[in-house]
């Protein structure tokens, strides 16, 4: 079974491999945050059939979408906490302000 996954101690962001990823906004209410993450999943989906059909129009299109969908979840863009503190989405851990806390954890 896998470990669980890991979350900094403010919960902004999941540690996959030693890189931070935002997470999604906690505020969103349920069935929005819902409908965003399937409008995500099957974004993700048409990635995959334009790889695989070689169009790169579709491609564009897909990615357009996923990006639209990672902002409004609150993955990208604009961040989703309101005490100034930047963003470090995809800094890896140890080269982060969490870099104490990743120490003692990892």
């Amino acid at each position: 079974m896998p470990d669980a996954p890991l979350f900094t101690p403010d919960g902004r962001y999941l540690i996959v491999r030693g890189r931070l990823w935002r997470r999604a906004d906690p505020a969103l209410p349920g069935a929005e945050r819902q409908a965003l993450v399937d409008a995500l999943m099957t974004a993700r989906r048409a990635v995959g059939v334009a790889l695989r059909s070689a169009d790169p129009d579709a491609l564009a299109t897909a990615r357009a979408q996923v990006d639209a969908a990672k902002i409004a979840l609150g993955e990208r863009g604009t961040v989703w906490w309101t005490d100034g503190t930047p963003d470090e989405n995809r800094k890896l851990a140890r080269n982060s302000s969490y870099a104490e806390w990743w120490a003692a954890v990892s």
